[in-house]
């Protein structure tokens, strides 16, 4: 499993779930299984634990255990799914938004820049559109947009115009061949900053991230029990800011309605008033978890 990933925040968030006899618990990426395991040791023989992976690859990590039920796909589904196994509420949800190492680290999935491989970046086999199928045949504009919003480069525009120009007398259909096409603008000091950007927009758009993790916040909420809570880390401020405002609000713009009298009418009780953060150690062994933020709101 530690091969595969090593998750991030284990204690403090399967701790932030407050476990309790007889639940139902819901892990909502499953990937590597470290957190489902940590939870399921933690859980009585009465509990039962739901996990969701849309990654094929993750289901070889599932233990042998009768607790758990591994479902194969979005978690943006999370309502549906949870009904069909017969449950109208669960008493916890826990969900762990990074990009497993094994998925980074398998050159031919196309994640890392790193690596020499095929633009793929999807999470599932089953989708059609890869990377490669965005830079080749999206607008400038489109391009331009969706660096912008999904990967916060400030040069998006002249992105979007390097791969235009680039595809013009060359097919985009490598790591490679998109490190070329936009590396005059690529900083010579700062790379791996710079195209870590770059990836997490396209890996952002191949797979429909922040509309599943909309969709995700939604049915959490619709899932919940009264006092039951949600235990999410992010790993950039897009997510954050979202599962922020949701927390917040119950809504994804984190406009809060009020009641007659002023007071801010939320579905959640926000549990960490200011995001859980991995401390240095657990950063010094692991710098994936260097941009993790763990928030957890309870349903009211």
């Amino acid at each position: 499993m530690s091969d595969y990933h090593t998750p991030v925040l284990l204690d403090e968030s399967v701790s932030a779930l407050a476990i309790s006899p007889g639940g139902v618990y819901v892990d909502a990426t499953f990937g590597g299984g470290g957190h489902s395991r940590e939870i399921l040791s933690r859980m009585d023989k009465k509990s039962r634990l739901i996990a969701f992976d849309r990654d094929e690859e993750a289901l070889k990590n599932a233990p042998n255990d009768h607790r758990l039920t591994l479902i194969n796909n979005n978690f943006r589904f999370i309502r549906n799914f949870i009904r069909l196994e017969g449950y109208d509420y669960v008493d916890g949800i826990i969900c762990d938004l990074g990009v497993s190492s094994h998925q980074f680290d398998t050159g031919e999935r196309g994640f890392s820049f790193r690596y020499d491989a095929p633009l793929d970046m999807r999470m599932s086999s089953n989708s059609k559109l890869t990377a490669a199928d965005v830079v080749n045949a999206y607008s400038e504009e489109e391009m331009e947009t969706l660096f912008a919003n999904y990967g916060e480069v400030e040069n998006s525009k002249k992105v979007a115009n390097l791969i235009c120009k680039y595809r013009t007398e060359n097919t985009i259909m490598t790591t490679t061949d998109l490190n070329k096409a936009i590396e005059p603008l690529i900083p010579r000091f700062n790379e791996y900053k710079y195209l870590a950007k770059i990836y997490q927009a396209l890996r952002i758009e191949v797979n429909g991230e922040m509309r599943a993790l909309e969709g995700f916040l939604h049915g959490a909420l619709s899932s919940l029990k009264k006092g039951g809570r949600v235990v999410i880390i992010t790993y950039h401020s897009l997510e954050d800011r979202m599962v922020k405002n949701f927390l917040k609000s119950g809504n994804i713009s984190g406009l809060s309605e009020r009641d007659f009298f002023g007071n801010i009418l939320s579905p959640f009780k926000v549990i960490t008033k200011k995001p859980i953060i991995p401390s240095e150690t657990e950063v010094a062994s692991n710098a994936r978890a260097r941009s993790a933020k763990l928030r957890v709101g309870e349903k009211v």
